[in-house]
């Protein structure tokens, strides 16, 4: 392993309460009743338009929806989200071994930069790509750009579609139980690994 793509939110990012917080604010806006933390991760789903196309009434405008929930992200009354430490801790031993580093993420620049500088991870990775709700393309990019060797290269997410991704470009899949997705889920795609704590993945990736 020389080259680590990670996830952001549900990885480095501890953010299930906060987000079942904003989908369920967001349920309120359209009339659905609210989910439960164990339904949200049994049905979550990446692309998120896959997820609330699931719930919302059909023909919902998903530009709103994503409009509504960067609101929701800033809203004084949000759960804020807080970094893993022991998976920070794990990327700055990455970097100290010289290994390449990037985020591909679907969260957004405003919330996700400053995260970045909170968890002193500046300087810290290559590359970081937001706002990517369909990772495929910002995924292949840094393969392309940096000539990255597929063999050597990994991508660690907490949903199914950072396994699909991984699948598509010939890159290794490391799937986290600690996320977004429930590890029942997540084994149904078939990830190369599944790590349950920080320190796995770190016997993982080191």
């Amino acid at each position: 392993m020389k080259n680590i793509i990670f996830d952001w939110s549900g990885v480095v990012r501890d953010t299930v309460t906060n987000q079942v917080w904003i989908v369920n604010h967001i349920f309120k806006k359209y009339g659905v009743s609210e989910i439960s933390t164990e339904e949200f991760r049994k049905n979550w789903k990446q692309p998120p338009a896959l997820f609330y196309q699931k719930y919302l009434p059909e023909g919902y405008n998903e530009a709103e929806r994503s409009k509504l929930f960067q609101q929701l992200q800033l809203d004084k009354d949000c759960p804020k989200a807080t970094s893993f430490p022991e998976v920070v801790e794990l990327i700055h031993k990455c970097k100290e071994k010289g290994y390449f580093l990037a985020v591909v993420s679907s969260d957004f620049p405003e919330t996700l930069l400053p995260e970045v500088k909170e968890y002193r991870l500046e300087n810290v990775f290559s590359e970081i790509i937001t706002d990517a709700n369909d990772k495929l393309g910002p995924t292949q990019k840094i393969i392309k750009d940096h000539n990255l060797n597929l063999e050597t290269t990994f991508f660690v997410g907490d949903s199914n579609h950072e396994i699909d991704v991984a699948k598509e470009t010939g890159i290794k899949s490391v799937a986290v139980t600690w996320g977004f997705t429930s590890e029942k889920k997540l084994s149904a795609h078939n990830p190369d690994y599944i790590a349950h704590y920080a320190l796995e993945l770190g016997e993982i990736i080191l």
